[in-house]
Formats: structure tokens, sequence, C-alpha cells
């Protein structure tokens, strides 16, 4: 069975998730210099920045979570998976996170929370449906994996930022500005061109953060549970069904892809160049070569 510290820590996710922290930051320096030089109102928007990100690092998971219909269970409610949670929480050294249950054919799960201790994982009820218990157990150590790395704070902040610059385009006609560029186009070009360039850096920051630290939650389920195999069939399993998913269906759950275990992925899409997740089959070779390492660790030690 996996250690806390192997199950928990990651050099390499950490390190990354560090570096998107810097870059992000840094970016966001540099938008809020862009957007003072262009006179758009420095304190207003600063205040409102502000307030914006407290709202978003406090009620981010909160509004997810309304937003894909969620709802929290309790143990008399949903009895077997709280007491899979409950079992994996215990071996893995981890506080018991609040669990919910999206009513929805599309069988998938998700993580959220800003901290260990709070912290929510989810389930839909299409998931429950078509899972066997054991594969089930592979995605919920997966989810909670997540919580273990705390990777689901920095990819809710990468989103903000990239939801700021959003709005900012949208509204820059709006927000004034004095100076004028060389004394011809307007400054709301300029600090358009620069929401622009942040969303799209931030985006890509976060969607090399996703594709990695799925890969490492996936280790770390593996770990947890000793049986790989079981959240490869899983894998599998979630991956079919979602093919034949309507693709409105889709495009609704489109916004939580980041945060799925498996996105919700339009039939025909940009997959590669705009995946949020490593292809299935990476990632069921990477659980197969977990599989022979656990298997052949015994026959070394006998």
């Amino acid at each position: 069975m996996a250690t806390t510290a192997s199950f928990g820590r990651d050099r390499g996710l950490q390190a990354r998730m560090l570096l998107t922290m810097v870059l992000l930051g840094l970016l966001y320096v540099g938008f809020v210099a862009v957007l003072v030089w262009a006179g758009v109102g420095a304190i207003v928007m600063l205040v409102v920045v502000g307030g914006l990100a407290l709202a978003q690092l406090f009620l981010s998971d909160r509004l997810a979570l309304r937003a894909m219909g969620a709802r929290s269970v309790s143990p008399g409610e949903a009895p077997g998976l709280h007491a899979l949670v409950e079992r994996l929480c215990v071996q893995a050294d981890l506080p018991k996170p609040r669990i919910a249950i999206v009513d929805s054919p599309m069988p998938n799960a998700f993580a959220m929370g800003r901290s260990r201790r709070a912290s929510t994982v989810c389930a839909t009820t299409g998931l429950l449906r078509l899972l066997e218990p054991h594969e089930l157990e592979g995605v919920m150590a997966h989810e909670l994996a997540h919580v273990v790395h705390r990777d689901v704070l920095v990819m809710t902040v990468a989103s903000f930022f990239a939801s700021i610059a959003a709005m900012v385009v949208q509204f820059a006609p709006f927000l004034g500005g004095s100076r004028d560029r060389d004394g011809g186009q307007p400054a709301f070009l300029v600090v358009m061109l620069a929401s622009v360039a942040v969303y799209l850096l931030s985006f890509v920051l976060m969607l090399a953060l996703s594709r990695h630290r799925e890969l490492v939650a996936d280790r770390g389920a593996a770990l947890l549970t000793g049986r790989p195999s079981a959240l490869s069939s899983a894998l599998m399993k979630i991956s079919g069904a979602m093919r034949g998913m309507p693709d409105r269906d889709l495009r609704a759950a489109a916004e939580m892809n980041a945060f799925f275990i498996v996105p919700a992925t339009v039939k025909g899409s940009l997959r590669t160049l705009l995946a949020t997740h490593p292809p299935i089959e990476q990632r069921i070779a990477a659980l197969a070569r977990i599989e022979a390492s656990l298997q052949a660790s015994p026959a070394r030690g006998a």
C-alpha cells in the first residue's frame, strides 16, 4: 500500500505549480501595468480585481458545484460512496472531504476546494451506474490525489486570471483611458491586445499544468489502491461512454473540463491542441507500467 509520502508528494508537480504561479504573477503585474499606462481607473480597477480574486478563492468551488447542479449527500443518502471515500481517506491520512453527487447521465467525477480540509469530491449518477465498486474506488482515489496535491487551487487561480482578462476584453471600450499610443490608436486597443495575450498565456499555462497533474493523480490513485488496472478499466469505460453522449450535453459541461477525470470533449474538436488531459492511451500505458512495477516489487523482495 502507498505511504503518505509516495501518495501525497510529487516534486515534478510541485515545481510546475510553483512555476505556473510565478509566471501568472508576473503576467498579472505586467497586465496591471498596461492598464495603468493606458489611463484606466487603476484604483477602482485594483479594488474590483482584488475583490474578485478573494471571491474566486473562497467561492469558486461553491459556484462550480452549483453550476454543475451538485448536491452534498449524507452517509444515509449514499452509504456506499461515503464508506468507500472514508476508507481511502484513512489509508491516505487525509481529512474526509464533503461528498456530492450530480444527477447527470454523463459519467464523470471531479474535486474542488482550496485546501485539504475545505474540499469536495463529486461523482455523477451516470458514473455510479457505470462502474464496478473497484473501478469507482480508483476514480475516487484519483480525485483525492488532487485534493492531497492542492493542484485544484492552482488551477482555480489560473482560470481566474484568464477570466479577468476575458472580462477586460469585453469591457475595454468602456474602461476609458487618457492616453493614445504615438498619438494614433486609442488606448483601449492596447488594453484589448494585452488582455488577449494574458488570456492566451494563462490558458496555455493552465493546459500544461492540467495535463501533468492528471498523470500524477493517476499514479497517486494506483499507489493508494494498489490496483492500477481498476483505474485503467474505469478510464476506458468513462471514455467509451463519453463518446456516446450528445454533443449538446458535452458542450454544456465543457467549462469544467480541466477538473473532470475525463474531459467532456465534443467529437471533432481540436482535441490534441486544446486538450486539458493527456490521451487516454497515454494514461493507460502509464498505469500499466505502475502495475508491472507493483507486481515486480514482491518478487524482488522474495
